[in-house]
């Protein structure tokens, strides 16, 4: 059912109402006037639901999904892990975090719970199964919404025995430990588990394969409450579907891993529209690769959980989306993969943090403002384009990201201390392909390559023996491989290959390392074609890597400092495919031509024809998608694209039909 249609809906928190059964009969129709078929509730209710400990008000809600049923309105119910009640926090401190320092946390916030803690678990399983006892089974519910947001870390005495116990299950032994983290180096060799703690800024922090382990630990310890609240729904409700709401560019939690234990991925988008540092594309191209790491994490479609319709409050200039761009970002999330879009809220709150955040109805209460009559506009597109709803993406190209690498090279204290960019590094590739109108999926290292014409491994500093044997069998087989700088160092517990790197790579591309020099902020480097095919100059900073030949041919070399005459691109034959490699971080404009050259003959653009700037076209199944990311109108000859107007084909026997 969660992919039979594009649903619409909100975070709903009627708790915050129940003192206004006008306000309650009134947001009935207006969510109908919008085209409103599904709601979130109960996300921050815990203390509406469980008032005193073991006393549970449940009627309330009875009553509103019974209301939202009867006006065709379904319910995506929340476990209300995320915001834990102030007398729990009162009577039982151990489920208030701890802080790296060791200090533990006041009541207050909210996902500031331990994982790990014994009481916490019985007393969110309590509350858990007696939502799944009352409402499981309503025809309603379609769906599962586990806590909300998870993220953070603890360091309480409960984390770090369970910490212990994670390396005994990981590593077997103490010495396989000392090994992995290479703990001779200052002699900081363990001779007993209890020894070892979690990093804290007045003891151990430069150790880098504790650092990387921890890491590795937090994301299962989340993972592993996660499963828990799960599981307690699934005892009383064994067919449910559950989902938990990601995040933009999250560090602590490995989504891949998170992803395989849950139904539906979904996510929660915020971008600042219309800011003056980058152009509207940018933005969207931002926005766009998110979705489609999202997509990518099931390998299916997903729904953006929360966006908002109008304006955020917590960033630094709460500016408003500007008229089309709600329709905008909803058809962009649909375009990627999304079988849904929803948003943060459906009503403003009176008071507290979020008070001026966004919503579909304002403190006026009207359904005649620009806000409320924009999403009632998507709503209808949402019903014309219904029969997107559950197609998925084409496989043309994959870019490797791996939440563990990004973990290892970011902990590894060289070859640049001020960034390394991995985002940026990312980006880059991923928006020349998505300017040319190639789709674009995320893998990991425990993904499959097949299928995929184009695999980027961008700075793939933590490469795995097993994925490499991956990368060498896909472009032996025909693929078309393209590694970066800064790949194949180190091992899966970070410690350096001996020997020559890229390791397991160098005869697939041809070429060994050297060495690498950290470029300072602005410093770069010129670059000049000796290939016709390449653009005939580029300039190269961040990290530029210095690379031996041995058979790759030079397609770009550098044209200063001591390593001038060195490849900064080269190409090479292996088995069946070709491999690239890209020895430094270009400016952006090198890419797209770079990209237009490599995917010429393997792959072909969402669009026939060719785009202007600002315009991009995004494929899923036999939908194409034209957005007009341009404050102007664009001129496609038969076809005009308004000012952040989206424009939708359906694709039959071999001709396009516009639907939108």
């Amino acid at each position: 059912m969660i992919h039979d249609i594009l649903w619409h809906g909100a975070d709903y928190n009627p708790e915050q109402w129940l003192d206004r059964p006008d306000i309650l009969q009134k947001d009935i129709e207006l969510m109908q006037k919008a085209g409103i078929s599904v709601v979130s509730l109960g996300i921050f209710a815990w203390a509406t639901l469980e008032p005193h400990e073991g006393e549970y008000c449940l009627d309330w809600m009875q009553e509103v999904i019974d209301r939202l049923y009867a006006a065709g309105i379904r319910v995506n119910l929340a476990t209300p892990s995320g915001a834990r009640p102030a007398w729990l926090a009162q009577k039982y401190p151990e489920v208030r975090r701890v802080n790296p320092d060791r200090v533990r946390q006041l009541f207050g916030d909210r996902q500031n719970h331990c994982y790990t803690s014994p009481i916490y678990r019985e007393k969110v399983r309590a509350v858990n199964q007696q939502l799944a006892r009352r409402f499981g089974r309503h025809p309603a519910v379609i769906l599962w919404h586990i806590s909300n947001e998870y993220g953070g870390e603890c360091h309480c005495e409960l984390c770090q025995e369970a910490f212990r116990d994670w390396l005994r299950e990981r590593y077997g032994s103490l010495e396989a430990v000392n090994r992995a983290w290479s703990t001779k180096f200052w002699g900081h060799d363990y001779t007993d588990f209890s020894q070892i703690e979690s990093p804290a800024p007045h003891g151990e922090h430069a150790m880098n394969g504790l650092l990387l382990d921890w890491k590795r630990f937090v994301s299962h310890q989340t993972i592993d409450f996660m499963k828990w609240e799960r599981d307690c729904i699934r005892e009383i409700v064994p067919q449910a579907k559950v989902c938990v709401n990601m995040m933009y560019r999250f560090d602590m939690i490995d989504y891949f891993d998170m992803a395989r234990e849950i139904d539906l991925a979904t996510w929660d988008t915020y971008p600042t529209w219309h800011k003056p540092t980058e152009t509207l594309e940018e933005t969207a191209l931002d926005n766009a690769m998110m979705h489609d790491l999202i997509y990518s994490v099931k390998g299916k479609p997903f729904w953006m959980m929360e966006s908002t319709p109008s304006v955020t409050n917590w960033q630094p200039v709460s500016k408003v989306k500007k008229p089309g761009m709600n329709l905008f970002s909803a058809l962009q999330a649909v375009a990627h993969g999304s079988d849904g879009v929803l948003y943060f809220q459906w009503r403003q709150s009176r008071g507290a943090f979020e008070k001026f955040h966004g919503a579909v109805v304002a403190h006026d209460g009207r359904d005649d403002n620009r806000v409320f009559l924009e999403t009632a506009e998507v709503g209808k597109a949402l019903k014309l384009l219904s029969r997107v709803a559950g197609t998925r993406k084409q496989k043309q190209a994959a870019i490797v990201f791996d939440w563990a690498n990004k973990w290892a090279m970011e902990g590894a204290q060289g070859p640049r201390n001020i960034g390394l960019g991995y985002w940026e590094e990312i980006m880059r590739h991923y928006a020349a392909l998505a300017r040319i109108g190639i789709g674009v999926d995320f893998v990991s290292q425990d993904g499959d390559l097949s299928g995929y014409k184009l695999v980027i491994a961008p700075m793939l500093y933590m490469l795995r023996e097993d994925f490499a044997l991956k990368l060498r069998d896909f472009t032996a087989s025909g693929g078309t491989l393209v590694v970066t700088y800064w790949s194949g160092v180190a091992g899966e517990s970070d410690l350096c290959y001996l020997g020559d790197t890229p390791h397991g790579l160098t005869d697939v591309l041809g070429l060994r390392r050297c060495e690498i020099d950290g470029m300072f902020d602005g410093e770069t480097r010129r670059c000049v074609a000796v290939a016709p095919s390449m653009p005939a100059h580029a300039l190269g900073g961040t990290l530029c890597e210095v690379a031996a030949l041995e058979g790759a041919a030079p397609l770009m070399v550098y044209d200063e400092d001591f390593f001038a005459g060195s490849p900064a691109v080269a190409v090479n034959p292996y088995g069946k495919g070709r491999a690239y490699t890209l020895a430094t971080r270009f400016d952006e404009a090198f890419y797209r031509p770079f990209y237009k050259t490599v995917c010429e003959d393997i792959l072909t653009p969402a669009w026939p024809g060719s785009l202007p700037d600002g315009v991009l076209a995004t494929r899923r199944g036999a939908f194409i998608f034209l957005q007009n990311t341009l404050a102007a109108s664009v001129d496609l000859g038969a076809l005009a694209l308004m000012p952040y107007g989206t424009a939708v084909f359906e694709e039959r026997d071999g001709a396009l039909e516009r639907i939108l």
